[in-house]
């Protein structure tokens, strides 16, 4: 396993090396593996003056995974977004073309009482954000008319469309079996064209229940019945705003984790929270998106399976036995910083 570990700025080098210590808890000697770091965002400017140095990229072009922790510094609020050190990461998705961004959102059941939901509401909650990662007004200019709908299509093309379309069919077929695909059709002319290509991907899936919701009503929808969800398909900037939504369903954002995938094994795996400069140092962020993160990379790229759910079940562990970050603290557990939850989870690899 050739592993490109692109920790960033901010807490996103703290959460990362406790990552890399699960990644390696849970596969002991058994798998041949190489990590090799790099430098991105505010540390790629500080190493060779580009968010993204040419180095970083070929080193994640010849990887078999990247694990990466958070890009963006301070500074960028002065810059243009474009040369912003958090653009590195929309720059990597691009150059690698991985297309589809897995949010899940997972309801720990000794998390209930973080979350500021209603116990009933968030008891069982088990959903899978699907977004789009290459397209919507994140990139480009306007595309003009797509040939074969007539629609104008701004930021999405048809294939686009279909091509995510079936990645959430697929998935759903190994859940609940049950799509809902989230736009804004009755306004925007991109989004009604999204809405077709779905329909017509979905008559490929008879298995798999098909659903439509606008956004505005699917971010009602999070917060006063989520468990009516399974996987939830999107466009890009839809699923950014609706994935951190589902995060505080969770307990906090500093639970989640997520996936980049492209056509092939190769994956981006990340927690969807940022760098956080105003406590990086301090050891005081969550390493448990992180830590999830490396549960999916394991998953999705190397298919091992069994390896991601033990790590699954470490974080479950050592939530049960009260131990909980500044983000997901409450009265009768004991706060931890990042290196101790990240050790505690290590540690309970070996007994699950």
């Amino acid at each position: 396993m050739k592993i490109a570990v692109l920790p960033g700025d901010g807490i996103g080098k703290e959460v990362t090396s406790q990552g890399v210590k699960v990644l390696r808890a849970v596969l002991g000697d058994a798998h041949a593996l190489e990590l090799h770091e790099a430098p991105i965002g505010g540390a790629g400017f500080d190493a060779a003056g580009d968010s993204l140095p040419p180095a970083t990229l070929e080193l994640a072009r010849q990887s078999d995974a990247i694990l990466h922790g958070a890009s963006g510094v301070a500074e960028d609020e002065k810059r243009l977004p474009q040369q912003a050190a958090g653009f590195a990461l929309l720059r990597l998705r691009k150059a690698l073309n991985l297309f589809a961004n897995l949010r899940p959102a997972f309801m720990f059941p000794e998390l209930i009482g973080s979350s500021t939901l209603k116990r009933e509401v968030v008891d069982g909650l088990d959903l899978l954000i699907l977004r789009e990662l290459n397209g919507d007004v994140y990139y480009g200019e306007p595309r003009g008319i797509d040939a074969s709908s007539g629609f104008n299509t701004m930021r999405y093309t048809e294939p686009e469309v279909e091509r995510i379309g079936r990645v959430a069919f697929q998935l759903a077929r190994q859940r609940r079996k049950k799509v809902c695909s989230v736009d804004k059709a009755n306004v925007l002319e991109t989004s009604a064209l999204w809405r077709q290509v779905m329909i017509r991907v979905g008559r490929d899936y008879p298995d798999v229940e098909l659903s439509h919701m606008l956004v505005d009503a699917a971010a009602m929808m999070l917060v006063r019945n989520p468990k009516q969800f399974d996987v939830m398909v999107t466009g890009n900037i839809f699923g950014d705003i609706l994935s951190d939504e589902a995060g505080m369903l969770t307990g906090s954002i500093g639970m989640l984790p997520s996936a980049s995938l492209g056509d092939d094994k190769k994956g981006l795996y990340e927690p969807v929270h940022g760098s956080a400069p105003d406590i990086a140092g301090k050891d005081i962020a969550n390493p448990l998106a992180s830590i999830l993160s490396v549960a999916m990379m394991l998953r999705y790229s190397f298919d091992l399976e069994e390896h991601a759910l033990r790590i699954e079940r470490a974080v479950r562990e050592v939530l049960r036995k009260g131990l909980r970050t500044a983000d997901i603290v409450e009265p009768g557990t004991r706060r931890v910083g990042t290196e101790e939850m990240g050790e505690a989870v290590a540690v309970a690899i070996s007994q699950v």
